[in-house]
């Protein structure tokens, strides 16, 4: 058996003081190796931000400018016209190009993203013959550039249907899906396990309601995403509307009717970004609002192949 002896101090002894207080030249070349860390990671970040916001900032600077300073090279107004924005909202057919546009814009996501959901939700959780064929054939209209068929289709929607100097040969077409829009929401439902549309079989649900009561909620962020993609595109779209509506200024767009304005006001620099500026303005707010759905969208729609 082995006997522990104690060790005791004398009288009026203590063992030696351990100093742990922190030493500054450690502490200051720690701050600074932080420093320096936060500005490599961030600096080029802040320089890919100030590249795309600096245009920005210069159109809306020179939309604020006076006629004879926006021809100058003053970079900052002096006096801040604000009345150039009502000056372009009051100029004869811009509420009109407004509403097309909205119509166009609003309609064209609906359209698209209703009947591209169905077609999505079959070539992702049926097992039929022939589908990865269809997926084939999907993706490979993508590859397609449209004037190669715009030809064609001007032909079918002028002078077979009559259609000319409206939007509908661009809204009407959406109604029968999208091959960008069914790739990413089919990508997105891959992701879901097939146990959540089996529950709902057992539980008594057609495939239309376990479409509409299971994988809809499940799937919010894809849709965001696909109906914010067909949103900004047929908000800035330029080609349709100059093919088919540009022979009737009362179906103008704000894309096509901006570069009619452009042309009356060429010397009015700073009418002509206030122009600008209201086009881009509901895009930019829309992003703001939505791009946390945007990017989780974004995100998770190409997880799985």
């Amino acid at each position: 058996m082995t006997h522990m002896t104690d060790t005791t101090l004398p009288s009026g002894t203590s063992l030696p003081r351990i100093d742990r207080s922190p030493d500054p030249r450690a502490l200051k070349a720690a701050r600074r190796r932080r420093t320096l860390h936060w500005i490599g990671v961030h600096s080029l970040g802040i320089a890919a931000a100030a590249f795309f916001v600096l245009p920005f900032v210069f159109v809306v600077l020179t939309a604020l400018m006076s006629d004879n300073q926006a021809l100058t090279r003053s970079l900052w107004p002096h006096p801040f016209e604000w009345s150039n924005f009502r000056t372009v909202w009051d100029t004869p057919g811009f509420l009109t190009w407004w509403r097309n546009t909205l119509v166009y814009a609003v309609s064209g996501t609906v359209l698209t993203v209703v009947s591209s959901l169905p077609v999505a939700y079959a070539l992702a959780k049926f097992r039929f013959r022939g589908r990865n064929l269809i997926m084939v054939l999907v993706i490979s209209t993508m590859m397609l550039p449209p004037q190669v068929i715009i030809i064609p289709m001007y032909l079918f929607w002028t002078k077979q249907l009559h259609m000319d100097g409206t939007l509908w040969p661009l809204i009407i077409p959406m109604a029968f899906g999208d091959a960008f829009t069914i790739f990413l929401l089919r990508q997105f439902l891959l992701t879901i396990p097939k146990e959540y549309t089996e529950a709902a079989r057992v539980d008594g649900c057609g495939e239309l309601r376990t479409l509409l009561t299971v994988i809809v909620p499940m799937i919010r962020p894809a849709l965001a995403a696909v109906a914010l993609f067909q949103f900004f595109y047929c908000w800035n779209d330029y080609f349709g509307p100059q093919i088919y509506a540009s022979s009737n200024p009362a179906a103008w767009t704000l894309s096509y009717g901006l570069e009619s304005f452009k042309g009356a006001h060429h010397t009015n620099w700073n009418l002509t970004m206030a122009a600008t500026v209201l086009v881009m303005a509901p895009v930019i707010v829309v992003f703001f609002f939505a791009q946390k759905a945007f990017i989780e969208g974004v995100t998770l729609t190409g997880v799985k192949g």
